[in-house]
């Protein structure tokens, strides 16, 4: 290709998205000639997991600069769409409308905080960090702090923060496998890790910026396409963004037609809609405090940061950060607007799909309750006795409910193996960067420059990869346990991350005087103290204070990681002269690195 792959970005991609497109076509096609959803399902699923396999494929390097950064030459645009991939998750497309389902409008904290944490991105972290010229977060830290310990702290929080995440992500592909492949979730969890590793394995983040960007394309398109479609039924108009309010006041009077009241007996793993719709009810102080920890979040996650280590330019970094809040928001501002139609379209009596008020023998003859039902994320149960469906005996899985939607509004199969693909796209192409991130700080900062500084590329690469593989095996093993939902285990991973690791990124660039003991003391007690508040909140029969649960235990870790590092750093020596000067030139966003070896 004449000039190189780089260089024919829009006409490569241009031609996959029609390739695509044409692909939807052919199974839609199929559906009409009769062929199951079974076939549908798994057509979608072998055709994207193909296509990734085979960019990671094309992909493949030996070099340590397009292992780690990708070469540094992804395009502002491109880096923005890869890092909209690496961001929207399992939690933001499959879990957020679920979330916002059942937890009504509180929910709409993690869409401000998600967000909001780029503004943060921008203005304090991406530019300089840039500039630094670091592989990994821990690098910057260990190289900004000096000293061993204050990398060794860095990459202990990040291991942390990031497997907790991505045992997220590897639950969202056994939700989707299970479901698709009729498989039981135990199983989907090391499916999905399989197709996570074809993707990873070998190209490091050169395979997975260029898997990122068709992952991206594929999540898009399937979250809008049967959103237009289900607003367009339902008369909302082609873009509900602006008009699904009448279906907020709809759902308001049937839940004071129907109440709200809790279920008779509990259902393992499913849930009843207990939460109004637009309640203020847990908003305030309890939206406020989810939204900054998880805007914090955002700005302390290393498989984030890192995405815009991969850019040409410290200006291409900053308009990259621009670029990815772009492609994020088409979906955010869509997650709210699907959980209320989809709603909309189980509770209105004047709607075909609806399920409450009906008897229990109709319901549990609907083809897709019954399919979701066998792999045991939906159940209806008679409680009452009466034989009418009632609204807390409809039993879901929040996860389910962006899968499920186009099956609960009556669209073809052929859109449902379409959400299924994205939903695979967005939980396979996060979990790729942060398994990326963890074995990368391993291998880099724990590895090569601690254990073994004399290691030549091969064996860095090679200790990097069998550090995914093994890295992956544990993430789906605890996946498989089933020990959180996914929006759960993500707030807990943006907890430890703000906890650990915010203040001694932030101060490293706007705080000389910050030195590496302090910096050490700021990651171990920030980190330490949001662990002790959550395994007491969460396990230990603690009452939050200041109504600040679980998810939001990061309010707590991030002031006493603030506090100890300013007192610490105050109390000893100030960093040396050349340290200072470093961080005057790294606080101006333009020019030459500053590691210019890397």
């Amino acid at each position: 290709m004449e000039g190189g792959f780089t260089k024919n970005l829009g006409k490569v991609y241009g031609l996959y998205t029609i390739g695509f497109l044409v692909f939807f076509a052919l199974m839609a096609l199929l559906e009409r000639m009769g062929a199951s959803p079974e076939t549908i399902g798994i057509g979608f699923l072998l055709f994207t997991i193909g296509i990734y396999a085979l960019i990671g494929w094309l992909s493949r390097t030996a070099e340590v600069d397009a292992y780690y950064v990708a070469g540094r030459e992804v395009p502002a645009v491109y880096n923005g769409m890869a890092t909209a991939a690496d961001w929207m998750s399992g939690a933001s497309f499959v879990a957020l409308a679920g979330g916002v389902y059942f937890g009504g409008y509180p929910y709409l904290g993690f869409i401000v905080g998600w967000t909001g944490g780029y503004v943060l991105v921008n203005s304090l972290m991406a530019p300089y960090l840039r500039k630094f010229g670091c592989y990994t977060v821990p690098d910057f830290i260990g190289t900004r702090y000096g000293g061993n310990l204050a990398r060794l702290c860095a990459v202990i929080v990040l291991v942390v923060a990031s497997f907790t995440y991505v045992t997220a992500q590897i639950n969202a592909t056994g939700t989707i496998a299970a479901r698709t492949l009729g498989v039981p979730f135990e199983v989907g969890v090391y499916l999905g890790l399989l197709g996570i590793f074809i993707c990873s394995m070998l190209g490091g983040m050169r395979g997975v910026t260029w898997t990122q960007v068709a992952q991206y394309i594929v999540l898009i398109i399937a979250y809008l396409l049967p959103l237009i479609w289900m607003s367009n039924k339902l008369g909302y108009g082609i873009i509900p963004h602006f008009s699904y309010g009448e279906g907020v006041q709809r759902i308001a009077e049937l839940e004071a037609q129907y109440g709200l009241a809790p279920a008779a007996e509990n259902v393992a793993g499913v849930r009843v809609l207990t939460t109004p719709q637009n309640s203020p009810a847990g908003g305030g102080w309890g939206m406020v405090t989810l939204a900054i920890a998880m805007m914090t979040g955002t700005a302390s996650l290393p498989h984030i940061l890192m995405r815009y280590f991969t850019t040409p330019s410290v200006r291409a970094a900053r308009k990259s950060v621009a670029w990815s809040l772009f492609f994020i928001l088409m979906l955010y501002l869509s997650a709210p607007a699907l959980a209320t139609l989809t709603k909309v379209n189980l509770l209105d009596p004047n709607l075909p799909t609806s399920v409450i008020g009906k008897t229990i023998e109709e319901v549990t003859n609907i083809e897709w309750v019954q399919r979701w039902s066998e792999v045991g994320m939906l159940a209806v149960a008679d409680q009452s006795g009466d034989g009418i469906v009632q609204l807390n005996e409809f039993f879901m899985r929040p996860d389910i409910v962006v899968l499920a939607t186009p099956e609960i509004a009556g669209l073809p199969y052929v859109i449902s193996g379409l959400v299924a693909a994205g939903g695979l796209a967005a939980a396979m192409s996060t979990a790729d960067g942060l398994l990326l991130a963890i074995a990368n700080a391993l291998s880099h900062d724990l590895y090569y420059s601690i254990i073994d500084p004399k290691a030549d590329t091969r064996k860095r690469l090679i200790v990097a990869r069998v550090l995914l593989i093994f890295i992956g095996l544990a993430a789906a093993f605890i996946a498989s346990l089933k020990l959180t939902g996914i929006l759960g285990a993500v707030a807990w991973a943006f907890c430890f991350a703000n906890s650990g690791l915010f203040f001694p990124l932030v101060l490293g660039v706007w705080w000389k005087r910050a030195n590496a003991a302090g910096a050490v003391a700021g990651m171990v007690v920030g980190f330490g103290v949001g662990a002790w508040y959550l395994y007491q909140v969460f396990a230990g029969g603690m009452e939050p204070w200041m109504g600040i649960d679980h998810l939001r235990f990061g309010i707590i870790g991030m002031p006493a990681s603030l506090i100890a590092m300013i007192v610490v750093s105050l109390l000893t020596p100030a960093p040396s002269q050349e340290i200072q000067d470093m961080v005057d030139e790294v606080r101006i966003p333009t020019g030459k690195t500053i590691l210019g070896s890397h």
